[in-house]
């Protein structure tokens, strides 16, 4: 007789195996093996093969599902969860405005920005994902949710500063944040560091803040090349952002140069491998010298979209040798956290951009949600496959619904089908975390989702006050 688990030993796993076997196993690394099974001890992988091979163990027989490596999202903002549905109709500029005043008028207590890193991450595990790339402006309560919830991760401490003369204080302060975020750090959750953006941080900040990533080896992110605002501030010194800078003294010629990448690699940031969000806006010239730095890309088409960037050219990034992930953004702009639906709208937009049927296939946007996310942010060996010695960072996926039938190519069903599903399985460092579509851990979840309404009608009335 086959043993069945129970709740207790899927939220308490011991150092016993667990095989869990479904219909369709994606290992990402090698071709889809039906029948099979991925069996875990502790929190490592190991066994990947056919369901008849499987080590002795504790089964948890997941039926008609794909189990596949659990999504790694490589750009998030888990502490504007809030933020959903409250910032519509304003263009980017305005978007950042106002969300700014949000944060320091009604959402800068630390609790309800652990709520709100919660809710991200519960809504994230609820659709696969395990880990997350995070950049924050406060980092220690999204590294707290990471923590507490369980989940893989990276928290980059954001710092901001355009004015020349504010580098040493804006640095000084960055320090300070990591030497602090790092007693809260693990294997699974990391620290690394982000200047923001061309518009919010200065050449000489951006210079100094990559050869302290350099000097500590902390990972660092740029949000870049995103906007056309951005695009008219750096190359012809023009535009919202270069009138925000004059109305506080600050010279936007220096933020001049032939492009946002240009400017980093000017400033010296880009000797740092920085994780480069967004690139909507490069030509060829941009992507060899972030492909000659070793850069990798953080590409979030539904955000892109949502304000009207543009579609980012993933397949010549691709072309150049450049390491592409996909995320989602904040819910703040995306609304949602759904990586599946995220590789269905970039290969559609890669569709539409190369005006070609070929490109960025189903089976490929699969894989950069995975496999290739884990390559961008270069932080854990084997992460985003199936594979002995790979964390144990999995989720399932069911294939039984209408909307996967019939099932001619499991990617296609996966990425145009599913997406949108909750997970039939997710496993966090081999801890089950959701189950048929719900939270192992109800408890903390209900009193977040309570405490989040709260917050919620604050934000409302704060927002509301701002349009008036």
């Amino acid at each position: 007789m086959i043993p069945q688990c129970t709740a207790r030993d899927l939220a308490e796993p011991s150092g016993a195996v667990t095989v869990y076997r479904a219909a369709w196993v994606m290992p990402m690394n090698g071709a889809p093996i039906a029948n099979g099974a991925v069996a875990v001890a502790g929190d490592r992988i190991t066994f990947v093969g056919s369901a008849a091979g499987a080590p002795p163990g504790l089964v948890v027989d997941l039926g008609d599902a794909a189990l596949m490596p659990g999504l790694v999202n490589v750009h998030t903002h888990l502490e504007l969860t809030p933020l959903r549905h409250l910032l519509e109709g304003l263009d980017f500029a305005q978007w950042i405005r106002t969300l700014t005043t949000l944060r320091r008028t009604a959402l800068s207590d630390t609790t309800d920005l652990q709520v709100g890193a919660r809710i991200g991450i519960a809504e994230g595990l609820l659709r696969g994902i395990t880990t997350f790339a995070d950049t924050s402006d406060t980092a220690a309560p999204v590294q707290s949710a990471l923590q507490s919830m369980g989940a893989r991760g990276i928290v980059y401490k954001e710092v901001f500063g355009p004015d020349p003369l504010q580098c040493d204080t804006s640095l000084a302060l960055l320090r300070e944040a990591v030497r602090e975020l790092r007693h809260g750090a693990s294997d699974a959750v990391r620290v690394g560091v982000s200047p923001h953006a061309p518009y919010s941080v200065s050449k000489a900040l951006f210079g100094a803040v990559a050869g302290f990533a350099i000097g500590e080896q902390l990972p660092m992110a740029v949000h870049l090349a995103e906007s056309a605002f951005e695009e008219e501030l750096v190359t012809r010194g023009t535009g919202p952002y270069a009138d925000n800078w004059r109305s506080r003294d600050i010279d936007p010629a220096g933020a001049r140069a032939r492009s946002s990448v240009a400017l980093l690699h000017d400033a010296g940031a880009l000797r740092a491998r920085p994780l480069i969000i967004h690139a909507v806006r490069v030509d060829a010239d941009d992507i060899a010298l972030l492909a000659a730095a070793g850069c990798a890309v953080a590409h979030c088409p539904v955000s892109n979209a949502r304000f009207g960037h543009g579609i980012a050219p993933v397949q010549a990034m691709l072309d150049a040798g450049l390491a592409v992930g996909i995320g989602t953004d904040s819910v703040a702009s995306n609304n949602r956290m759904d990586l599946l639906d995220e590789a269905r709208v970039a290969h559609l937009m890669a569709c539409t951009q190369t005006q070609s049927w070929r490109a960025f296939p189903a089976s490929r946007a699969l894989w950069h949600c995975t496999t290739g996310g884990a390559q961008a942010l270069r932080l854990w060996p084997k992460l985003g496959t199936l594979d002995v010695g790979a964390p144990a960072d999995l989720c399932a996926f069911p294939l039984d619904g209408l909307a996967a039938l019939p099932l001619a190519d499991v990617s296609d069903a996966l990425v145009h089908g599913i997406a949108g599903s909750a997970a039939r399985l997710t496993v966090a460092s081999g801890v089950v975390k959701v189950r048929d579509g719900t939270l192992i851990e109800r408890t903390q979840h209900t009193d977040d989702r309570a405490r989040l309404r709260v917050i919620g009608d604050r934000l409302l009335a704060a927002r509301r006050r701002l349009a008036d």
